[in-house]
C-alpha cells in the first residue's frame, strides 16, 4: 500500500449488494422480465448488467436477449415489479450496521454513490432510516458517465471537501470497483454470492463482510 492512501478522512458506499440484497431483488425482476418474452435470465447476463447504472442495465439485457421492446418500456416494467418486491424482500447485509456505528465514533463523514436511481436509492436507504446517517447520496441521475467511469467517486470526494485518494470507497462488484479504483481511491471489494467470481485483482483489498477487521484497521491506521 503506498503513502498516498495513509489517511482515510471519508468513506464512500456503493448501494446496491453492498449495504442491501437489492442484487438479489434485481434477480426476481430480471426474471419476471424475460420470463414473459420466452428468454432465461443466465448468469451471464447478470454480470454483465451488474454495476451498470438501470438504463445502460437494460440496454445490455435488450442486446444480449435481442428483445424488439423499448428500453424505456422495459425500465417501466422493471420499475413497477422492483417497486411491488422491495418492501417484502430487502435486507441489510451483514456488518453494516456495525461499520456505521463505528464510522460515527471515529466522526467519519460518510456518503453513498450508487448506480441505482435516485428514486429507487432514497426508497431502500429509507426502509430501514439510513438517509440522516449520510453527508448525502449520489446516483445514477447525478453524472453523466456511470460506473465503470470514475466520476461518482470523483464527485462523491469533491463534495466531501477531500482528495479522492484519502477515500475509502466499498464496492462490491468489477464494475463499480473499476470506477473507485480508477478514480484513486482506496477501494476494497465486499463481494457476495452474486459477485465472488468476478475479477477484483484491481482494488486494494478483498473481504467478505462490511464489518472485517481489515476494514477496521484501514480505519484505525
Amino acid at each position: 500500500m503506498t503513502d498516498k492512501h495513509q489517511d482515510i478522512q471519508a468513506v464512500v458506499f456503493d448501494m446496491d449488494g453492498l449495504m442491501f440484497n437489492t442484487e438479489d431483488i434485481y434477480d426476481i425482476v430480471g426474471v419476471e422480465i424475460l420470463k414473459d418474452r420466452g428468454h432465461e435470465f443466465t448468469l451471464e447476463l447478470k454480470h454483465k448488467m451488474m454495476g451498470l447504472p438501470g438504463i445502460k442495465a437494460l440496454e445490455v439485457m435488450k442486446q444480449h436477449c435481442n428483445l424488439p421492446d423499448d428500453v424505456a418500456q422495459l425500465k417501466i416494467e422493471s420499475e413497477v415489479v422492483f417497486r411491488d418486491l422491495l418492501p417484502h424482500k430487502i435486507e441489510m447485509l451483514p456488518g453494516l450496521s456495525d461499520l456505521l456505528d463505528g464510522l460515527e465514533q471515529r466522526g467519519l463523514p460518510k456518503a453513498v454513490a450508487t448506480s441505482s436511481e435516485r428514486q429507487f436509492a432514497e426508497l431502500a436507504l429509507g426502509s430501514f432510516g439510513l438517509m440522516p446517517r449520510f453527508e448525502f447520496v449520489l446516483t445514477a441521475d447525478d453524472v453523466i458517465n456511470g460506473k465503470p467511469a470514475p466520476d461518482i467517486y470523483l464527485e462523491s470526494a469533491r463534495r466531501l471537501g477531500v482528495e479522492i485518494q484519502n477515500v475509502l470507497v466499498l464496492e462490491d462488484s468489477f464494475i463499480g470497483s473499476t470506477a473507485a479504483a480508477t478514480a484513486g481511491a482506496l477501494t476494497v471489494a465486499v463481494p457476495g454470492s452474486h459477485s465472488s467470481e468476478q475479477n477484483f485483482d484491481h482494488v486494494d483489498y478483498v473481504v467478505d463482510r462490511l464489518d472485517s477487521e481489515v476494514i477496521l484497521m484501514l480505519l484505525n491506521r
